[in-house]
C-alpha cells in the first residue's frame, strides 16, 4: 500500500516556470561520503578567503543582543549609508539577500511570460534560472575571446526583449569589456531595455579601463540597475547583502517584490560596519592582485592555459 508521503497525488503541484529551471547545482557537502577530504576546497563560488572584516565581526557580536527583535525591514540606515557613499538619492537604493536575490527580485519585478531576456554565455547562471521560473525566454550570446560580445547582444535584442545582462566582469571567466565598448552599447541599445550591469567584483578591479556603473551610466540617465555585493572582498557570503542603484520607480516595484525581513540585522550592521573600513579594503584590494598574479604564473609554469588578463578574484583555467 502507497502512503500519502511517497504518493504523487498528495504533492504540490510546481508552476510551468519552476518546471524549466534547473536544480541548484550541488555543493562541497553533496558529495557522496567518503569523497569528501578535509583539504579539499570549494571554488567555484569565488568566495573572498580572508573572512569578514574586523569591523564587521565587532558589529555582528554587539548585533547579537537584538536577536530577539526582528531586523528593519526597509534596511534604512544601510540604504542611507550607501545613497552616501555613491552620492545618489536613498530612493535610489535597493537592497536585497546578496546580488543573487537582487536578481531574483528584479526578474520578479520586470518579466511576464513571453518575454525574453539576453545574456553572454557562459555568464552567472542565475540570469537564465530566474527567467525561466517566470516563464520569459532566455537567449544566451556565446562570449568571444571569452569576454561578453556587446555586439552580439545588441543583435540579440527583440521587441520582446525586457533585461539584458552585463556581467562586468564576467563570472566565470574573470574578463570584463572597456569603457569604449560599454560607452558604445550604452549609446545603441533600445529605450525599451532595461540593461542590469552586474558588477559583484567592482571592488577588485583596478584597471583605469573599467567603467563605474553607478557613475559613468546611472548617473548620466542611462536606463540601467547597477548590482553589487558585500559577498566577495567584504567576506559577507554568508550573511547575503546585495545592493542596487537604480531609478526610484524601480526601486519601488523591487520593493514590492522582497521578503518583510529579508536582511538580518548582523547582516545590515556589519555591511555598514564594512563601509567604513576604507584601509582594509585597500588591503585586501592589494593582495588580492598580488595573489591572483602569483597563481596565474604559477598555472601558465605547469603548462594550464590561463585566460586572460583576469580582472577579479579568480582565474578561468583550461585543465584539459
Amino acid at each position: 500500500m502507497r502512503s500519502r508521503r511517497s504518493s504523487p497525488r498528495s504533492a504540490a503541484r510546481c508552476g510551468s516556470g519552476v518546471r524549466r529551471a534547473p536544480a541548484p547545482a550541488p555543493s562541497v557537502a553533496d558529495l557522496p561520503a567518503g569523497f569528501v577530504r578535509p583539504a579539499l576546497a570549494g571554488l567555484a563560488s569565488n568566495e573572498g578567503p580572508l573572512g569578514p572584516f574586523p569591523r564587521a565581526l565587532a558589529a555582528m557580536e554587539q548585533a547579537a543582543s537584538e536577536l530577539n527583535r526582528y531586523p528593519d525591514g526597509g534596511a534604512y540606515r544601510l540604504r542611507a549609508a550607501l545613497a552616501e557613499r555613491h552620492g545618489v538619492r536613498f530612493e535610489e537604493i535597493a537592497v536585497g539577500s546578496g546580488a543573487d536575490g537582487l536578481i531574483d527580485g528584479l526578474s520578479q519585478a520586470v518579466l511576464d511570460q513571453g518575454d525574453e531576456i539576453v545574456c553572454g554565455w557562459p555568464s552567472f547562471p542565475s540570469y537564465v534560472i530566474y527567467g525561466l521560473k517566470l516563464g520569459a525566454t532566455p537567449v544566451r550570446v556565446p562570449l568571444h575571446e571569452h569576454r561578453y560580445d556587446l555586439d552580439a547582444l545588441l543583435a540579440a535584442v527583440t521587441p520582446r526583449t525586457k533585461l539584458v545582462y552585463i556581467c562586468h566582469p564576467n563570472n566565470p571567466t574573470g574578463t570584463m569589456n572597456t569603457r569604449a565598448e560599454l560607452d558604445d552599447y550604452f549609446a545603441r541599445v533600445p529605450d525599451h531595455v532595461l540593461t542590469v550591469l552586474d558588477q559583484a567584483y567592482f571592488e577588485y578591479l583596478d584597471d583605469p579601463d573599467y567603467a563605474d556603473g553607478i557613475e559613468e551610466y546611472f548617473k548620466t540617465g542611462r536606463r540601467v540597475i547597477v548590482v553589487r555585493t558585500f559577498s566577495k572582498i567584504y567576506g559577507l557570503a554568508g550573511l547575503r547583502v546585495g545592493y542596487g542603484v537604480a531609478a526610484a520607480e524601480l526601486v519601488t516595484e523591487l520593493g514590492k517584490t522582497r521578503r518583510a525581513f529579508d536582511l538580518t540585522t548582523p547582516a545590515q550592521e556589519a555591511a555598514l560596519a564594512s563601509l567604513d573600513a576604507a584601509d582594509e579594503l585597500q588591503r585586501r584590494r592589494d593582495a588580492n592582485a598580488q595573489g591572483r598574479a602569483e597563481l596565474e604564473r604559477m598555472l601558465r609554469d605547469a603548462g594550464f592555459s590561463v585566460v586572460g588578463p583576469a580582472v577579479g578574484n579568480f582565474l578561468y583555467v583550461d585543465v584539459g
